[in-house]
């Protein structure tokens, strides 16, 4: 969303344009993180086409590994790096050789493939932000009967709330205050927790035995910044690019928005670093 905005404001104010993505179609998490249900293809694409309409140029299947090689060969002024939070995290929860745990942005990317992925009926997503939902209720539409485990209460799940009722409303459960200790083939077991003083969870020693086919760990995202370690001047911190207001990066001609930069990781807060980045670049 970061990249396709920037792009449209580019072009918009006479530059020409060129994106580079590494993957088949372009829309990053947008295509690849955002369920169909929430976003129609047919929007995205018919968006995704009004850009193509003003001239910018699409490169897919084109992921640039070396930044300062690209923009010398291809001749360009500036770059914008968009890359986005691709990259799910992992817990180091034991597992069984066998058993079936796989991280939710690589189940939601399969979305997008010719056949769906085989999850099985009994379906546990691990976590409770808005991916987590996304995951279960994605499960949900491929037969699954998901439940959402998280460590915590409503209260302090990061999920939008109407997330959370629509999927509850469409059969999803949830079980408050669990954690994952050992996942093996066909079941997992869970701990109770219990809030302190302070409203921290706490474990009790208290387990549980629950079936599952398959587990989705939906425990956050981080971004593949091997794009910038070589770059003289740009500074990372946090898993995360700084950058000035100007969107620029410590590195001259390098900008940055998106998921990689420090902000609130929702596509609206993408699309305007976009637009602030290609007025910045413009001014540049």
């Amino acid at each position: 969303p970061s990249g396709l905005a920037a792009a449209y404001h580019l072009r918009r104010l006479g530059h020409e344009v060129h994106i580079h993505d590494a993957a088949d179609a372009p829309g990053g998490m947008m295509r690849y993180g955002i369920p169909r249900y929430r976003l129609p293809r047919e929007v995205l694409d018919a968006e995704i086409d009004r850009i193509r309409a003003l001239g910018v140029r699409m490169h897919l299947g084109a992921q640039v590994v070396d930044l300062r090689a690209a923009m010398r060969d291809g001749g360009f002024d500036a770059a914008f790096l968009a890359v986005g939070a691709g990259v799910g995290r992992n817990a180091n929860i034991p597992a069984g050789a066998a058993a079936k745990v796989i991280d939710a942005v690589a189940f939601l990317h399969e979305m997008e493939g010719a056949e769906p992925p085989q999850i099985g009926r009994r379906v546990v997503v691990y976590g409770g932000g808005d991916t987590a939902v996304d995951a279960a209720r994605t499960a949900k539409r491929l037969g699954g009967e998901p439940l959402i485990v998280y460590r915590r209460t409503r209260d302090r799940m990061p999920a939008q709330d109407f997330e959370v009722r629509e999927a509850e409303e469409e059969g999803v459960l949830v079980r408050w205050l669990s954690t994952i200790q050992h996942v093996d083939v066909g079941e997992i077991t869970v701990e109770r927790m219990a809030l302190d003083d302070a409203g921290f969870p706490q474990p009790t020693g208290e387990t549980e035995t629950l079936e599952a086919d398959t587990v989705i760990l939906a425990l956050g995202q981080d971004t593949d910044l091997s794009l910038v370690r070589d770059l003289d001047g740009v500074e990372v911190a946090d898993g995360v690019v700084r950058v000035g207001p100007d969107m620029m990066t410590g590195h001259a001609g390098v900008f940055a928005g998106g998921d990689m930069v420090p902000a609130e990781r929702t596509v609206t807060v993408a699309v305007g670093h976009g637009k602030k980045a290609a007025r910045q670049i413009d001014a540049f």
